[in-house]
């Protein structure tokens, strides 16, 4: 297969030339990096929270922010 043709494109022939199931394997495997990246950035946005919490406390710990506690 020649490199100048897109990845994609070469990803798709592959593919095709795979029995069904097989092609169910690429899919799984595709979900699961999928997956794994979303839950890579979910941790680190948790992360960046969590971190920040100290940083914050002084501002929102005020008596004139408490109403909003009880929303």
């Amino acid at each position: 297969m020649s490199l100048n043709i897109p990845v994609e494109q070469r990803l798709l022939e592959k593919i095709r030339q795979l029995p069904s199931e097989k092609v169910i394997e690429v899919e799984n495997f595709i979900d699961f990096l999928y997956q794994r990246q979303t839950d890579s950035d979910h941790d680190l946005s948790f992360i960046a929270t969590k971190l920040s919490e100290a940083s914050f406390s002084k501002i929102w710990d005020n008596p004139e922010d408490a109403e909003y506690d009880n929303l």
